[in-house]
């Protein structure tokens, strides 16, 4: 077997990243071919979607005392593989229930090893005495990009899903078996604890957590419909907001180490959620669509470097070690994308989507000033 180095480490680390992301990209264009399968009417549909939600969350706590037992490769690899044999299910799971449990046990998958990457690159970015969680968490939505437009090629040439499915799997186990020889083995020392409640700094930074993503799942879920039913934009082209999110948040993060290590997470994390806030009023009150996707370019820019310093900032903390840490913190933010996307549909409904927009950025604001108290 290759023996590791910090360079083979990186890249491997970068690989765990881009690997769920491709799969959760994957499956989003099979929901309209799952949803006729199944004969799914949209309530029902969305009822069925929450297993993949569910999923994922129960698995976080428990992918952290694997992890803290067996240690990070051998949960990332039990989690991906659950993962790529799962996907092609998805394509031929031919009633609700089955379509349900396989969404289950996707979500699992992914879940836990979303929070077993972020151990691993904890570890990783420790060891190389520099910031590169910015740059680790960008190959997700590097993975998220390729796994979206290589399904939906796919499926454009007219490919059955199931086939596509299946080369989607195969191109993952591939890329699995070049990462896994250099994926961190370290275990927790033995009689340490391999669960405990979050309290402390922990908790902080779990509730920042907690409002970033609910940042980033607002962008996802309600960009187009703001875009749509606020400022008159044609649904054809309601998802540019979202697109320009998404590719200004990517790019930041691919230079968002360099800008972490000038300014120090504390500060990155301040103006990142200022300058976030900004693009949500600019988002909110521009008159003009050029205008709003500047808002949406912002946001992504401001937002990009925020949960990776916190993950950072949970790695560094003493008060709970690293393997009950960042499950803590992942599925406290993970609740924040589910949990999120409801709440502003609950202010909207009392108030307005405009009066949401405006309490997200508020509350952007708040987590760059209270990000200071919180001390790893």
């Amino acid at each position: 077997m290759p023996v590791p180095t910090p360079r083979t480490e990186q890249h491997a680390t970068r690989a765990a990243f881009f690997l769920p992301g491709f799969a959760t990209a994957a499956w989003a264009p099979l929901v309209p071919f799952a949803k006729a399968r199944t004969g799914l009417d949209d309530a029902s549909l969305g009822v069925v979607l929450l297993c993949l939600g569910a999923g994922s969350l129960l698995s976080m706590p428990l992918a952290g005392v694997f992890a803290a037992r067996h240690g990070c490769r051998a949960v990332m690899v039990a989690t991906l593989l659950l993962v790529i044999a799962s996907l092609p299910l998805l394509a031929i799971a031919p009633s609700p229930w089955t379509l349900g449990l396989a969404l289950f046990v996707f979500g699992a998958g992914v879940g836990a090893c979303d929070c077993t990457m972020n151990i691993q690159a904890v570890m990783v970015e420790r060891d190389s005495g520099r910031p590169m969680m910015s740059g680790f968490h960008a190959f997700y939505s590097i993975g998220g990009a390729v796994g979206a437009a290589a399904m939906t090629t796919l499926l454009a040439l007219h490919l059955p899903p199931w086939l596509v499915c299946l080369l989607a799997a195969a191109a993952m186990a591939a890329l699995l078996a070049v990462a896994v020889p250099f994926w961190r083995r370290d275990k927790a020392p033995s009689g340490a604890p391999v669960f405990a409640v979050p309290h402390g700094v922990v908790l902080g930074i779990g509730i920042l957590c907690f409002v970033a993503f609910l940042a980033e799942g607002a962008m996802l879920d309600w960009s187009a419909v703001f875009l749509h039913e606020v400022q008159q934009v044609a649904p054809s082209r309601a998802g540019l907001g979202f697109m320009t999110f998404a590719i200004a948040m990517t790019v930041t993060r691919l230079v968002g180490d360099g800008v972490v290590a000038r300014l120090g997470r504390h500060r990155a994390i301040l103006l990142g959620s200022l300058v976030a806030a900004a693009g949500f009023a600019l988002a909110t009150f521009a008159t003009a669509l050029p205008l709003a996707l500047c808002g949406y370019a912002l946001i992504g820019l401001g937002c990009a470097n925020i949960v990776p310093a916190l993950f950072s900032m949970a790695g560094n903390q003493k008060v709970m070690p690293e393997s009950l840490a960042i499950p803590a913190i992942t599925t406290l933010g993970y609740a924040g994308v589910l949990a999120g996307p409801a709440l502003i549909g609950f202010v909207a409904h009392a108030s307005s989507l405009v009066a949401a927009f405006c309490a997200v950025a508020v509350a952007l604001v708040v987590i760059g000033l209270v990000s200071r108290w919180v001390r790893a």
